[in-house]
């Protein structure tokens, strides 16, 4: 699946200039080390999104965080509402179906 780099975004502190991603998936072990990799996005600017995950591999709590970039909310959000406004109620025999949808 192709990631998505947000255009405008500083460098990524790791990516060796690249642009940042606008979504990082962390896993790993729920101890230190996998807090402190979330911690360290959360300082670059990500946000989470959605809640963790846990599972148990029978000796050792695996978690997963999801992270994305307020841009690429934003961006996404802005694309849906634009979708909304383009639709055409006459072509579903629907009129007014969508007056007043925000």
């Amino acid at each position: 699946m192709p990631t998505t780099a947000v255009p405008g975004t500083a460098p990524g502190s790791a990516s060796g200039g690249e642009e940042k991603l606008a979504y990082r998936l962390f896993t790993g072990a729920d101890d230190r080390a996998f807090c402190e990799r979330v911690s360290a996005a959360l300082a670059e600017g990500y946000v989470l999104h959605g809640s963790p995950a846990a599972s148990f591999n029978g000796s050792t709590v695996i978690v997963a965080q999801a992270l994305v970039l307020p841009a690429a909310i934003a961006s996404a959000d802005a694309a849906v509402a634009n979708a909304v406004d383009e639709l055409d109620a006459d072509e579903f025999g629907a009129d007014g179906a969508f007056a007043g949808h925000a």
